[in-house]
């Protein structure tokens, strides 16, 4: 992918380095609940479907912050939406943490996830958001490396929750540290943010017709904001399944414990880092569309080694192939949403709302259908999602300022015509769908 040749200066590599730290504090966040769970299975005596239930919860409350994302950072910009997300996750942690410990039950710690959930998606969008526009100032393919920064932070997270589950530290004193800490270095990384509507002005030499800018509504009727949706659904269906379910289902399908369970979720978001870091270079290569379908497959492969085959090492080799495979389908959902600067907040707010569907439906479905199948065996469903998003890859084909150029200086899927010339098509067309 290029974006522009223009040379990286000290300030945008500033900028892009608070985007590196607010999306690490960030999985450090979720992860630090997520490797949890077992102990807030044991702390309510809940069943598997009560559990689908409770992760629920958060769900609903990261449905509802992506949807008040997209005004909020149109307003008031990525580095106060980040701010306002921090304060959320702050009183949500907290909240959930002293529920847990003090056996307030499970309504209390599922309104505590409410607010967790709204300062995660809100916290979503608005990373996302300052990161396209940073990875446009930077002039080369950086969001799966964002995201790698993410999973980093969910790895240590994970590696942290599996430590304080081995010497049973009481959940409210894990939430409450962690999260002030990382609270108040969200609001210090933020003042590294620039501007991320810095690149919404047209090019100079361009005298052909612009339409007006979609509004954040008008980006709904867009075919290809809903394929993009779609891709972004697959892919975090196949990356939220595992963050809820991964160490129940090595713990009820396989036989571990809950220590083993959380150190094997830590050995999924290992594999996810990696294919981020990896990522970069290949998508640069060959383009999105190419590593979104191959990333599909190695998914689908590494889900059926852990379901069909009863064997731990096995398994444990399917959770690599996994995490693999869906490391890359979200942070090229977010880079295709914010191909053009001037919806940019809306489409990534739209394409984040259908994408945190999966974290709506999918705990209840999975837990529904595991209460009668098994969780190995209700983890069946996410294969037809992962196939939806490789079907839909086509929608995240680069375009415009983001295509990559051939050989011969052409963009490649404008058949050899100059990048300023696919720039101005894509202006010409207004909101139109070109994919």
């Amino acid at each position: 992918m290029t974006t522009t040749s223009t040379r990286t200066t000290p300030s945008t590599r500033a900028w892009i380095t608070a985007v590196f730290v607010t999306f690490t504090l960030s999985g450090l966040d979720i992860a630090t609940w997520l490797g949890r769970i077992p102990s807030v299975r044991d702390s309510l005596g809940a069943s598997t479907l009560e559990m689908g239930l409770l992760v629920l919860g958060m769900a609903v409350g990261s449905i509802g912050g992506l949807t008040f994302a997209g005004h909020i950072v149109a307003k008031l910009g990525a580095r106060r939406g980040v701010q306002v997300a921090a304060v959320c996750l702050l009183v949500g942690m907290v909240a959930a943490g002293v529920a847990v410990t003090l056996g307030w039950g499970f309504a209390a710690i599922w309104i505590a996830l409410i607010a967790f959930g709204f300062g995660n998606g809100l916290v979503d969008v608005s990373m996302n958001v300052s990161g396209a526009a940073a990875e446009k100032a930077g002039g080369r393919t950086i969001m799966p490396l964002f995201h790698a920064a993410f999973s980093l932070g969910t790895l240590a997270g994970a590696g942290l929750a599996a430590v304080t589950e081995r010497f049973a530290v009481p959940v409210v004193w894990h939430f409450t540290v962690l999260v002030v800490l990382t609270s108040i270095a969200m609001f210090v990384a933020v003042r590294g943010f620039q501007d991320e509507h810095r690149f919404e002005a047209p090019v100079s030499t361009d005298t052909s017709p612009i339409a007006a800018p979609l509004t954040r509504w008008q980006v709904w009727a867009q075919p290809s904001t809903i394929l993009i949706g779609v891709i972004v659904l697959g892919m975090a269906l196949a990356e939220g399944s595992a963050n809820d379910w991964l160490p129940l289902a090595m713990i009820d399908g396989h036989g571990l414990d809950n220590a083993a369970g959380a150190a094997v979720l830590t050995v999924f978001l290992a594999a996810m880092t990696a294919g981020r870091v990896a990522g970069s270079p290949l998508i640069d290569k060959f383009g999105r569309v190419p590593v979104l379908r191959t990333s599909a497959a190695v998914a689908v492969v590494g889900l059926g080694m852990l379901i069909f085959i009863d064997s731990v090492p096995i398994a444990i080799v399917g959770v690599v192939l996994w995490g693999l495979g869906a490391s890359l389908g979200f942070p090229m959902g977010m880079s295709a949403a914010a191909d053009d600067p001037r919806t940019a907040a809306a489409r990534v707010s739209a394409v984040a709302t259908i994408g945190y569907v999966a974290f709506l439906a999918g705990p209840p479905l999975i837990g529904f259908l595991g209460e009668h199948v098994g969780l190995l065996g209700a983890l069946l469903v996410v294969f037809v999602f992962i196939i939806a998003a490789g079907l839909a890859s086509g929608a995240a084909r680069e375009r415009g300022a983001a295509a990559r150029p051939t050989r011969s200086g052409g963009d490649v899927d404008g058949g050899g015509e100059p990048r300023l010339q696919a720039e101005r098509s894509d202006s010409t067309a207004g909101g139109r769908d070109a994919r």
